[in-house]
């Protein structure tokens, strides 16, 4: 017998271990790709995206609230920072399934634009023990509130030394307040605001007389030097004295103060809204930021950022926050009584067409 040429059956039965191993990994193969997928799935739950303001608040949020809820859960935190309100581009990340975002932090007046349409998705935290406790009026089903903000008037001290602008009439009066101004490049509290300098009263602001407001900006247009869009742009242009007086959120003012910058600001006419967790609608991780809301939302724990002009949904924060911080805050009783609330159900009716209008505006 030929040693070179095996028995007929030995050669089958390799031939058979041949086809039950290929079998066998044919059997095998999409339970590997199912696996693979679950481990993505699985890292992808194990890390947050959220997108925040900026500034001084992007500061506290990450060093107060993201850094040790990792280091309490092992999820992952990155804060994002981005122009405020960014409508358009949550939008687009749920229309294509590509989350640069499973979190942001938004203003009140956007949760209703987005959530009619189906871009947030529901946090179902209303009857959880910790985050049911917040002030019912910064509650809604798609967002719970984190913060009370409030747009001030904010000028530099070394410019305006005997007598500082106090109200919007008083920047809108570039004759009797001489100094170089900003305004926020959008229409949100900037409509408001021209219409308080106009002479509207705080109670009859809305619904907005769009005609009055824009003839008000055509007054102040020729005098505005800096058009600003994010909190950290606002503050670096206060620091270093791009401008004398312009309105601001209350962070932004706080933290320049804070550096050794000369300004201060005024608390008539503020206008208020109010910052909300809210999770992007079919984001893979709803439910790791579901922990992160409840983490952040503790009472001790929104006492924290109070040192930094961020202003607290829990009544019961208070307890636990120095007097000399409760005073720079929004929701503190002699501030609040001041303040104007923004409509969050005017700019849900009116948004898109306001925004057109003023970008009209703003180019002409």
């Amino acid at each position: 017998m030929n040693d070179k040429n095996p028995p007929h059956g030995s050669s089958r039965r390799k031939t058979i271990k041949k086809i039950a191993a290929l079998g066998a990994a044919a059997v095998c193969a999409p339970l590997i790709i199912i696996n693979s997928q679950k481990i993505a799935q699985e890292k992808a739950a194990q890390r947050i995206v959220i997108r925040t303001s900026g500034g001084e608040w992007h500061y506290a949020a990450t060093e107060l609230l993201f850094k040790p809820f990792q280091e309490k859960f092992g999820i992952e935190m990155v804060g994002i920072p981005s122009n405020s309100e960014p409508i358009a581009e949550i939008r687009s990340m749920v229309d294509t399934g590509n989350y640069n975002w499973n979190m942001a932090c938004l203003g009140n007046r956007a949760i209703p634009i987005l959530s009619q349409q189906n871009y947030l998705e529901k946090h179902g935290l209303e009857h959880d023990p910790i985050v049911s406790t917040i002030m019912p009026q910064f509650m809604s089903p798609y967002g719970v509130g984190m913060n009370v903000y409030s747009t001030v008037l904010t000028y530099r001290t070394d410019v305006f030394q005997k007598r500082p602008p106090q109200t919007w009439k008083d920047f809108w009066d570039a004759e009797n307040f001489p100094g170089r101004r900003g305004l926020r490049k959008v229409p949100f509290d900037t409509v408001e605001q021209a219409l308080l300098a106009d002479g509207v009263a705080p109670s009859t602001v809305y619904p907005c007389d769009l005609d009055r407001a824009f003839h008000s900006l055509d007054r102040i247009k020729p005098h505005i030097s800096v058009w600003w869009q994010s909190t950290p742009e606002a503050e670096h242009l206060l620091k270093v004295r791009e401008v004398d007086v312009m309105p601001v959120f209350l962070t932004a003012a706080l933290s320049a103060i804070k550096s050794g910058a000369p300004i201060a600001f005024s608390w008539d006419q503020h206008i208020y809204g109010y910052d909300n967790w809210t999770i992007l609608k079919g984001t893979p991780n709803a439910d790791a930021c579901r922990e992160f809301i409840r983490f952040a939302t503790d009472p001790k724990r929104q006492a924290l950022l109070a040192p930094h002009g961020i202003s607290p949904t829990q009544p019961s924060a208070f307890e636990y926050i120095k007097k000399e911080h409760a005073k720079f805050l929004a929701v503190y009783p002699e501030n609040f009584n001041k303040g104007i609330p923004s409509s969050a159900l005017y700019w849900l009716d009116n948004y898109s067409s306001i925004v057109e209008r003023y970008n009209r505006w703003f180019l002409s």
